[in-house]
């Protein structure tokens, strides 16, 4: 057997981590036994379809690097892979449930069936509709909704995630296979496609778990094999209590890419999203994903989304990169004054900022000051517990030493290094006061990497100007 899994989503915005982990497991359980990964677009719900969300798809997945044999935009033996373009085969397929006396077409309006369920809330009943069937439907036409006619029972199965799971008769019920504007329901069409499609494998979202006793009893009606089904857990929120929501953090994938993280960190998070292969590891490159991942390692609870996590792996693959993949991969995010600046010399910056970048979109924060003088901000100073202690005289005398000191140096990082300590015995201070106050006043930066190599780098004349200028603010 050919192993074929799928991911199909709905057009209707963007993609996020929930999503994208299931397409994550599909994509590596295709993977890991030679077997297919098929894109398949379910845009019937047209009221809630979004022109441009089938291309968001697309790209995210190619920037995750979670390829397709099959799909809208490549093709295939199965196709066509856009639900929209399949309606011929969903209503060949309807036919034969109705020639079975298992579809009837529903002539009752909008109103009616709300009617209906009002007068079921009121007697604190069930809302079945099997138990509202017509007693003589019209024969089925396009333009009038055609519904599905269940036959309850128990229903048992096994989930490869949740394992044996068992429901009652009264959760089957009668339901709609093709709308009156002619495209069939989810729960129709997923089911013929992932037939004729031969999927293997459906890995879906617990939101479809309750449902799942109504696809059994259409499989049956259509005398079809279910394939294997998983139900990966839910991604919860920050705080482990419920569903990750675009309030907690659940952002469209592609925006990661503009913030400067790397395709490698959000698949390594997201298969760690609820599976682990029963060790302490937490860093897999794909390979190892591919080879080590399994259903039956993915969690039953719910996996809870730590951003801080998610940062600490980025910057983790930040620094495994050599100084030129990390070169082109930081070229759009560059502050805009670090423009016309010499590769060399940017490459000199990275090498100094790589061990701190937690995602790129930080490059402009933390590097800005190597490319333009920023401005003098004293309260940088005046905040800082280790030199508020100090009169604005002994901050200036501090920084007069310090240039005399410097003035002399070659501004190699040996020679930096071995000056800054002789300063320090020379003043008397910690390098906690005295390293400090150089750093800002060269700097007026919040933040910056280790002193000597930042010097290095800003070089000598500038380094000298930035204290002379700073000496000055400080005695004014």
């Amino acid at each position: 057997m050919t192993v074929r899994t799928r991911f199909a989503p709905s057009p209707t915005g963007y993609l996020h981590v929930g999503g994208v982990r299931t397409a994550l497991f599909a994509w590596l359980i295709a993977r890991q036994n030679n077997g297919r990964f098929i894109l398949r677009i379910e845009d019937t719900d047209r009221s809630r379809h979004v022109d441009e969300s089938e291309k968001h798809i697309i790209d995210s997945l190619k920037w995750l690097g979670l390829e397709w044999e099959e799909g809208p935009d490549i093709g295939g033996k199965y196709g066509p892979y856009r639900q929209s373009e399949r309606l011929d085969i969903y209503h060949n397929w309807a036919k034969k449930l109705i020639e079975s006396g298992r579809a009837y077409a529903d002539e009752r309006t909008p109103e009616e069936l709300e009617q209906i369920r009002l007068n079921l809330s009121k007697e604190k009943r069930p809302v079945l509709f099997r138990e509202w069937r017509p007693e003589n439907p019209s024969d089925w036409q396009l333009g009038m909704p055609l519904r599905f006619k269940s036959e309850p029972k128990e229903h048992k199965w096994r989930d490869a995630v949740l394992g044996d799971l068992k429901a009652g008769p009264e959760v089957v019920d009668d339901f709609i296979l093709v709308k009156s504007d002619g495209f069939p329901t989810y729960n129709f069409a997923h089911i013929v496609d992932d037939y004729l499609m031969e999927c293997t494998h459906v890995i879906r979202s617990t939101e479809f778990l309750a449902s799942v006793p109504r696809f059994l009893n259409l499989y049956e009606a259509l005398n079809i094999e279910p394939p294997i089904l998983a139900t990966p857990p839910v991604v919860l929120g920050p705080d482990g209590r419920k569903k990750l929501s675009k309030r907690d953090g659940a952002k469209d994938i592609l925006d990661y890419r503009a913030e400067g993280y790397l395709p490698e960190t959000l698949l390594n998070f997201m298969a760690s999203l609820g599976w682990n292969d029963g060790t302490t590891q937490e860093i897999f490159s794909v390979d190892e994903l591919i080879k080590k991942f399994s259903l039956e390692r993915v969690q039953r609870s719910g996996a809870r989304f730590d951003e801080k996590r998610l940062e600490w792996m980025n910057g983790h693959y930040i620094r495994q990169k050599t100084p030129d993949q990390l070169y082109i991969l930081a070229r759009d995010f560059w502050p805009a004054s670090a423009r016309h600046k010499d590769e060399e010399y940017k490459k000199e910056v990275l090498e100094l900022v790589q061990d701190r970048l937690k995602y790129l979109a930080e490059l402009p924060e933390l590097t800005s000051f190597f490319f333009e003088d920023l401005p003098i901000n004293l309260s940088l100073i005046d905040d800082n517990k280790n030199l508020n202690r100090l009169s604005r005289a002994q901050q200036t005398e501090l920084l007069k030493k310090s240039r005399d000191q410097l003035e002399g140096s070659n501004f190699s990082v040996e020679d930096l290094i071995s000056r800054l300590n002789s300063l320090l015995q020379e003043v008397g201070e910690k390098p906690a006061v005295l390293f400090s106050l150089i750093r800002i006043a060269t700097t007026w930066a919040a933040a910056s990497p280790e002193l000597a190599p930042t010097l290095a780098v800003i070089g000598k004349e500038k380094t000298l100007v930035r204290l002379d200028k700073s000496i000055a603010a400080l005695v004014h």
